[in-house]
């Protein structure tokens, strides 16, 4: 079995450079665990794919995805193919996760979600 992250041989080429979903599930109102778009996950990850496009990033792809199941932390956001995971507050987390780990290939450690973290 590969390591997470590494491809298996004779698998083809990906797609995109990067892979980035965004959660936008919505729960009921007053749910425990909160969702991540009425914390402004849809309107953020908007931010991301537009800043995405007007800095020509043709080799990745900013997605919509319902549930990533850490919605209590969100709103989140999962980039592949590294598989790491990320919360953001606003547009300036946006475009930091951007410039710095899409872009550049760096993580964000202030931002990263770990297996096992809980709401603060």
């Amino acid at each position: 079995m590969s390591e997470a992250g590494e491809g298996s041989a004779g698998d083809p080429p990906l797609y995109y450079g990067r892979h980035v979903f965004c959660c936008t599930n919505t729960r009921a109102p007053g749910h425990p665990r909160g969702c991540c778009n009425e914390k402004g996950a849809e309107r953020l990850r908007g931010v991301l794919k537009k800043r995405a496009k007007e800095l020509g990033l043709t080799d990745v792809r900013i997605n919509t995805a319902g549930c990533l199941d850490r919605c209590e932390l969100g709103p989140t956001m999962v980039i592949y193919p590294e598989g790491v995971w990320y919360t953001y507050r606003d547009e300036a987390d946006v475009e930091e996760i951007l410039q710095r780990h899409v872009v550049g290939g760096e993580r964000v450690e202030r931002l990263m979600l770990r297996p096992g973290d809980d709401p603060d």
